[in-house]
């Protein structure tokens, strides 16, 4: 089971490696594709948007077959599969392709490894354990930012994607030789998704869920890149450093965000806290969106940060779920959240086209967005502050 998890660890990694790694190829794919941000918002848009689709037949899978099969089978068709296209792209539609199939490889791998720590360990330490995966997944978020400049400063882009393809295979098949599956919970046959939003509790949680990572995700996996480069003319090396800030924020804020829950003895308050600062960074930048460069990069991390409330989000919600209904119950949750980050990066991608259309000011199109985030997170807040606080 160890090395099962190593072997999640590091298919989680890729997950958050091909959810981030636009903002660094911007300039590349501008260059070689004609892609602009308003493609790039649209191609991530579709990763989320598939990847939160995909989570209603992971569900079943889960429950029905195990997360080993699960995972490995979805990874090494659309993460490789998707690698593989992108590195052949030559038109921007390629590239939404690709990011489409790359987002079913990434779909299963973070709710296999939520599968198995609902279901072998502790209630209580699920937030723990959700949290270390991330924090431990986020080396992908990082090896996206400067790393990924550099390789593709080295090697280019095209070779980079065609590595990323056989590493995404190889593995799969790890998974697929060492993962062992949990023991079946009784009832695991029966159930369905609506029996999961028969559940009231969840009402109240699944609004903020639908908002919570979409600041923190849309800005560093895409707006960071073309907002440094409009506002301040930041280079490639220049923008993956900057990534590479705000990815050491989120890295921190998972083991920071992790043990809150039982250390004070409250989960409900710990969200309510880090999403009100989240908006308050929003707001910031908002309302003040060119206040030079480093205090950019600084709130753009402090978003980051607040923004990573999501597994203390996910084990309020699990606490309402009974045992056979886990898998159903996690990936629907799973599918509000990354759901509603591709979402709201193709609503952003057109926001953003609809008001630099109007107007020849760089900085006014990313003001709006940062709006726009402080906005969807405060009505994400309100039917949260409704919810009953539960530790189980």
């Amino acid at each position: 089971m160890k090395l099962g998890m190593v072997l999640l660890c590091a298919a989680y990694v890729l997950s958050q490696f091909f959810r981030a790694f636009l903002a660094v190829l911007t300039n590349a794919l501008e260059r070689d594709v004609g892609a602009t941000p308003d493609d790039l918002a649209f191609a991530s848009g579709m990763w989320f948007l598939v990847f939160a689709l995909m989570q209603i037949p992971i569900g079943e899978g889960l429950d029905r077959i195990g997360p080993r099969r699960t995972a490995a089978i979805l990874l090494a068709l659309g993460g490789g599969g998707g690698a593989a296209i992108f590195a052949m792209a030559t038109e921007p539609v390629h590239i939404s392709i690709a990011m489409a199939l790359i987002g079913v490889g990434c779909a299963p791998v973070l709710m296999a490894s939520y599968y198995i720590f609902a279901r072998m360990f502790p209630p209580a330490m699920f937030a723990t354990l959700g949290a270390a995966m991330i924090g431990v997944g986020s080396i992908g978020n990082l090896a996206s930012a400067a790393p990924l400049a550099w390789a593709i400063e080295a090697f280019g882009w095209r070779e980079s994607l065609w590595a990323l393809s056989a590493v995404s295979i190889l593995v799969a098949v790890g998974v697929w030789a060492v993962v062992q599956d949990p023991p079946r919970a009784e009832g695991a046959e029966g159930g369905s998704v609506l029996a999961v939003l028969k559940i009231p509790a969840l009402w109240l949680i699944l609004p903020l869920l639908a908002v919570n990572y979409a600041p923190a995700a849309g800005l560093r996996g895409l707006w960071v890149g073309p907002y440094l480069s409009d506002v301040y003319g930041a280079t490639a090396q220049v923008i993956g450093t900057a990534t590479l800030i705000m990815g050491l924020a989120m890295v921190v804020a998972v083991f920071i965000y992790g043990p809150l829950d039982r250390l004070l003895r409250t989960r409900k308050w710990v969200i309510v806290g880090g999403n009100t600062a989240g908006i308050l960074a929003c707001s910031i930048l908002a309302f003040t969106p060119e206040p030079g460069y480093w205090p950019s990069v600084a709130v753009c991390a402090a978003i980051a940060m607040f923004g990573l409330s999501y597994p203390v989000i996910m084990a309020h919600g699990r606490s309402f779920l009974p045992a056979h209904l886990t898998g159903r119950g996690v990936t629907l949750m799973n599918l509000f959240s990354i759901g509603g980050v591709g979402l709201f990066q193709v609503i952003t991608g057109r926001l953003y086209s609809s008001v630099a259309a109007t107007t020849d000011s760089a900085v006014a199109p990313y003001q709006v967005l940062f709006g726009f985030f402080a906005a969807i997170l405060a009505l994400g807040m309100l039917p949260y502050l409704f919810s009953r606080d539960r530790l189980d």
